[in-house]
């Protein structure tokens, strides 16, 4: 099984290598998105500072949702995703290693979701530190960010392999897709931000990261089993 999970994984990430387009443009979403807020508020530190934590959890919630809705199209476009189902590895399975981050324990699935994450969720926790710098952040809050966006844009893409499974195969499913994760996100931009505000001021930082914890386990432990009977129903 494991040598399974590992020849999809390294599958995914070839393929994305290849066709660097799309996970290209959310992480050059984010970081241009970033750098316009200074030309538009204007260069003032305190202000930017002041909304520096929101600026980047906005930014990449929204960099997240560009790449998700070919999460799963182009497996079901070459019939791969038909296979998939068809394998003796369980489909919930097959749908958790698509967006989760490569946590050190032996029976989590680092397949599919874990090739979506490394494209795109951590580039953006490497560069939320160097944006934040930009941003005037304050030097307190840097180690919150890193920490909380490693919670959060894994739940990010755990929620949004949801909306990529039920939009599949619809008709301007961007749009669809966006509607449907938008609500779901706000929870994780809510604990991110107040995480990282929490660490500037000094109010204590540790609640915000168990509810990002908990959001993540959450996610782990419902949103695999979500998607997989809405690949299903797609397959039908």
């Amino acid at each position: 099984m494991l040598a399974g999970l590992a020849a999809i994984l390294k599958r995914d990430l070839r393929l994305a290598l290849r066709q660097s387009a799309d996970n290209g443009m959310a992480v050059g979403f984010f970081v241009l998105t970033v750098i316009l807020f200074p030309l538009g508020v204007g260069p003032e530190p305190s202000v930017l500072a002041r909304i520096a934590p929101g600026i980047l959890w906005v930014t990449a919630l929204l960099a997240s949702m560009l790449s998700l809705e070919r999460l799963f199209a182009a497996d079901y476009e070459d019939g791969s995703l038909d296979l998939m189902a068809l394998a003796p590895l369980p489909l919930p399975l097959l749908v958790l290693t698509k967006c989760l981050a490569p946590l050190p324990l032996p029976l989590l699935v680092l397949t599919k979701c874990l090739a979506h994450w490394l494209l795109t969720g951590l580039p953006m926790v490497v560069l939320a530190p160097l944006l934040g710098v930009l941003l005037n952040l304050d030097p307190a809050g840097y180690g919150v960010l890193v920490l909380a966006m490693a919670l959060g844009t894994p739940a990010l893409a755990l929620v949004g392999a949801i909306g990529a499974a039920l939009t599949l195969g619809a008709r301007r499913g961007g749009v669809l897709l966006s509607l449907l994760v938008l609500p779901l996100y706000i929870p994780v931009l809510i604990f991110g931000v107040a995480a990282v505000d929490a660490a500037i001021y000094g109010t204590g930082a540790r609640p915000h990261l168990l509810l990002l914890g908990g959001a993540l386990l959450a996610a782990l432990a419902l949103c695999p089993l979500a998607s997989a009977a809405a690949l299903r129903q797609a397959l039908e």
